[in-house]
């Protein structure tokens, strides 16, 4: 079964959109901060950090895109600077604060991206 998950994921990776790939990729660091915070509450820190390490690895793949002739990546960039912030600390200090902090962030920009995504769909 698990082969199965892992050959649809792949199907779904390779036939999606710039704009899918960049909605996986913050689903993906909303799952891997979700899983931080369980090893943090279960004071699991190899669970933790791995973690972490991985959703920093997500913002920092999503800052390397930005595409700074837009004004809007100035914005953008300022807000993956925060989460990475809050994502290290988080990791340091194994403080479930910070990385809640950043898992709103990632959250609400997120959330932007589909509405930007539904918005061009519709036009």
């Amino acid at each position: 079964m698990a082969n199965v998950a892992n050959l649809y994921q792949g199907a779904a990776v390779s036939t999606a959109t710039p704009a899918e790939l960049t909605l996986m990729l913050y689903n993906g660091a909303i799952k891997f901060c979700n899983q931080a915070a369980v090893g943090i509450e279960e004071k699991n820190i190899e669970k933790a950090n791995n973690n972490l390490i991985k959703a920093q690895n997500i913002i920092w793949e999503l800052q390397g895109t930005l595409d700074f002739k837009y004004e809007v990546s100035k914005d953008f960039d300022l807000v993956y600077k925060r989460i990475l912030r809050n994502l290290l600390l988080a990791n340091v200090k194994k403080d479930i604060d910070r990385l809640n902090e950043a898992l709103e962030d990632i959250r609400e920009m997120r959330d932007v991206w589909a509405q930007v995504m539904k918005v061009a769909k519709n036009s």
